[in-house]
């Protein structure tokens, strides 16, 4: 599944809309505005809690990125960290099959 997240995120960077961090993640997932969180596994755990909390309550899916947010920021291509990452359109990628 991990090459093919790669892919797929690649294509969305391309392709698709998005937003890049906590802050941005949650304000979007609070106004029900997204379509999926990709969240890196070491995201702290209050953090994780409360973006659980508002996607169950909008009913968004997540999906746990396996690596940390220094993999996940450079599988977006970024010179920076990123924890988490919310999508707001998937353009021409696939990113919405991958939900298990």
């Amino acid at each position: 599944m991990s090459l093919s997240i790669e892919k797929e995120l690649r294509n969305l960077i391309r392709t698709g809309k998005y937003v890049i961090g906590t802050r941005q993640t949650l304000k979007l997932l609070k106004t029900g505005k997204l379509k999926l969180v990709i969240m890196a596994k070491n995201t702290p755990p209050e953090t994780k809690a409360r973006v659980r909390y508002y996607a169950r309550l909008g009913n968004v899916p997540i999906i746990e990125y396996e690596g940390t947010s220094v993999d996940l920021g450079s599988a977006l291509g970024k010179p920076f960290v990123a924890s988490m990452i919310g999508v707001i359109d998937e353009g021409t990628s696939k990113i919405l099959s991958l939900i298990e």
